[in-house]
């Protein structure tokens, strides 16, 4: 099995239930305000360590209150925390409101996440020089993203670049990810095509291949998902039916859990189905971090499922 590792963000996210969202100008009083340790790069590294993962963190935390508990909930889910860093001023923030559907808005403030430089992706490169592979995301300064890009590729180590918040990627980069995750939104922005269903996702995924990408994963929510490779592999996998309570960090953890699936040598579909499933038990609970699941309860629900 190799070593993930996660560069990316970690945040504290602050929730709150709401009835429904608030039109522009409009207040509206939300009910059960808590916080949650939180961050796409946070979530992803949970993710792939519950699911069986052998996964490393790097990324950035505040030397305020919330700095210690992030880390610490990180390393509570079996992360190796050494490589995070503090940095002077406030950790990353989220603020989440959940809908009655279960639907969720974000606004992030960065903090340390805008602070995580290139610098200190060269100084941890001992951590990640000879990992399996390397999930990125897009809650770090583009210019570090893209060299770790850069760096990894050359270096041999699979990249696994989910980019959200969404944005256009540049040409160059495509080649040097080895595996492209995106939902929907996100597929229409880094494509320009239009993504509602699985044809669409094949054409979609198509061009990501085109561009240069290894392989790529359109995930769909509700109607599955789809992986297409360059080598020819295709698969569709439809989502598990459940009631969801809250979304967040379903995406996180379907690319954690496919990661560590990978990392374990599990083929695309079977890493694509664990993956849904530890997403679909994900949408059932509250909060990010704390809604995902461990490798055992994902195998229980999949064997429950047939």
């Amino acid at each position: 099995m190799g070593k993930i590792v996660v560069i990316g963000s970690i945040n504290m996210d602050v929730v709150s239930h709401v009835e429904r969202h608030p039109l522009p100008g409009e207040t509206i009083h939300g009910s059960n305000t808590g916080n949650f340790p939180g961050g796409k790069g946070a979530n992803q590294a949970v993710a792939a360590s519950r699911s069986g993962g052998e996964v490393a963190m790097i990324g950035a935390v505040g030397e305020d209150a919330f700095g210690q508990s992030l880390i610490a909930s990180l390393h509570d889910s079996g992360v190796d925390v050494a490589p995070v860093l503090r940095k002077p001023g406030t950790s990353g923030l989220a603020f989440i409101a959940v809908s009655r559907e279960g639907e969720n808005t974000i606004i992030l403030s960065a903090g340390a996440n805008g602070q995580l430089l290139r610098e200190d992706i060269e100084a941890s490169r001992p951590v990640w020089a000879n990992a399996y592979a390397i999930l990125l995301q897009n809650e770090i300064p583009w210019e570090t993203t893209r060299f770790v890009m850069e760096q990894a590729s050359a270096a041999g180590v699979k990249v696994y670049c989910n980019p959200a918040p969404a944005l256009q990627l540049p040409d160059d980069v495509f080649p040097w990810i080895d595996t492209i995750i995106v939902n929907e939104t996100e597929a229409g922005i880094v494509t320009g095509l239009t993504v509602t269903d699985t044809g669409s996702a094949a054409v979609a995924a198509a061009e990501l291949l085109r561009r240069g990408v290894s392989a790529a994963i359109v995930t769909l929510g509700e109607k599955g998902c789809y992986y297409r490779a360059a080598d020819g592999t295709e698969a569709a996998v439809p989502a598990f039916r459940v009631e969801p309570k809250d979304t967040t960090a379903a995406g996180d953890t379907f690319i954690g859990a496919f990661a560590a699936e990978q990392s374990r040598g599990g083929g695309a579909e079977e890493s694509l189905r664990f993956a849904a499933a530890a997403s679909a038990i994900a949408v059932t609970r509250e909060g990010a971090q704390t809604s995902i699941p461990t490798r055992e309860e994902t195998l229980a629900f999949l064997r429950e499922r047939g």
